[in-house]
């Protein structure tokens, strides 16, 4: 059974987190949570989030990208909108808040807006993205990309585990991927987005405090490094003759990260396979992920330009080579002044008068977002910064805070979008923790 609004407009923090946990139901793997694009899982969870939102005096449709979609109107019918949302995909044996969160928030501040709807200066427009992950095809981002007019023809033709193109799933799923461009919004249409979710980091729990707010989303780079040497035997290849690519994909991995660090950037070696992999061969070739980020785009690229002059020398002194390939690139997303102050003023609300600003290290919607609008997070503190993960919590306290944060931003907008001040400059606080 649907968990709707109490009497009285007033959407509690227990009712919030009461809908994120019926979301769990919609899972493909019975025990755990996993929730991808495109799947029955998927429909089921766009079914109930639009009740809610269309007990929230939303008109819902689902758009041609699988996005679900809400608007009320402002003062007058037509407005620009404002947009709050998140998403409702889940990387596989999830947790319940990534995403699903601010889907419920964003649904719990229109549930209390709704008497003052009809005054604000612009819609309120709700956004559950259909994939952010990438959990199912591999390219993180998909619904937002279609949203914000980013999409590449070349992902039709994407393949998830079981070999269903993208093409496929859409026609599967009800979409006609003609129409996919419809999904697009023009940036005369919308004010601005602003998205709440959990921090996935530590930093306000050390800070003890329930929320922050975001100044700017990490842009990433991604890469697969390759060290090629020679494949040899193990036992009759004597040290002075070895051209070993394990060894010199060690020195890549602990180069990468004493420079990262000293850099303070963000660098990840996920994945290492070595070739041929036999325990008595010497390896010919380690294929290796990179996952690069910095909270801006100048500090990461300078970094990499850095760390990889240093990987190709220390290769090249140990008779190997590095083969370079860029997998993925996402710009940094800074946060506008002005929504920026709005999520401030929204967490000052709730008595905290120094809020914390924070980067965000992890991707979210808003940096697709932020091609088309201007764009702000609020942040919601998780236990010991755990996502991606079961162990994925949030306190009630914290997510009351949270709610009320997010519906006093959503007004402090609109008194900066009457007021003609979406230029202001961004709160005095560094790029944060």
């Amino acid at each position: 059974m649907s968990t709707t609004a109490p009497a009285g407009g007033t959407t509690t923090a227990a009712a919030v987190l009461a809908r994120c946990a019926e979301l769990d139901a919609f899972t493909a793997t019975p025990g755990r949570l996993e929730r991808t694009h495109l799947t029955p899982e998927h429909a089921a969870a766009n079914a109930l989030v639009a009740t809610w939102m269309q007990e929230a005096g939303l008109r819902t449709w689902q758009d041609a990208a699988g996005n679900l979609c809400g608007r009320v109107e402002g003062r007058e019918p037509g407005l620009p909108a404002l947009v709050l949302g998140s998403h409702l995909d889940t990387v596989p044996d999830a947790g319940s808040f990534d995403g699903m969160l601010g889907v419920v928030m964003a649904v719990a501040v229109v549930e209390r807006l709704a008497e003052r709807c009809a005054t604000l200066p612009f819609a309120l427009e709700l956004v559950a993205f259909s994939d952010e992950e990438g959990t199912r095809f591999g390219t993180a981002l998909l619904g937002s990309k279609a949203y914000s007019g980013q999409w590449d023809p070349d992902w039709w033709d994407l393949r998830d585990r079981d070999g269903v193109t993208l093409h496929r799933a859409y026609l599967d799923f009800g979409l006609d991927p003609r129409r996919n461009g419809e999904a697009a919004r023009q940036p005369e249409e919308l004010v601005g987005y602003l998205e709440a979710h959990i921090e996935q980091g530590p930093y306000l729990e050390e800070a003890d405090v329930s929320l922050g707010y975001v100044t700017t989303v990490a842009g990433a780079r991604r890469f697969r490094l390759s060290v090629h040497g020679e494949a040899r035997h193990a036992g009759g290849t004597p040290y002075e003759r070895r051209r070993d690519a394990v060894v010199g994909a060690g020195v890549v991995v602990t180069t990468i990260e004493r420079m990262a660090r000293e850099r303070d950037v963000i660098a990840t070696v996920g994945r290492i396979e070595a070739h041929p992999g036999a325990v008595n061969v010497i390896a010919g070739r380690v294929d290796l992920s990179l996952d690069l980020r910095a909270p801006l785009d100048a500090t990461r690229d300078g970094a990499w330009d850095e760390i990889l002059a240093v990987l190709d020398a220390a290769c090249t002194e140990r008779g190997l080579r590095l083969e370079v390939q860029e997998t993925h690139r996402a710009a940094a997303a800074p946060c506008a002044g002005w929504l920026q102050q709005a999520v401030v003023d929204g967490i000052r609300s709730t008595g905290d008068a120094d809020p914390t600003a924070l980067w965000s290290r992890a991707g979210h919607d808003a940096m697709a977002l932020a091609t088309v609008t201007d764009v702000g997070m609020l942040f919601v503190r998780c236990f010991d910064g755990i996502s991606h993960h079961p162990g994925e919590d949030v306190r009630e306290v914290d997510v009351a805070a949270g709610v009320d944060a997010f519906e006093q931003a959503v007004l402090a907008a609109a008194r900066a979008y009457e007021a003609g001040a979406t230029d202001a400059p961004a709160p005095a606080a560094g790029l944060g923790r």
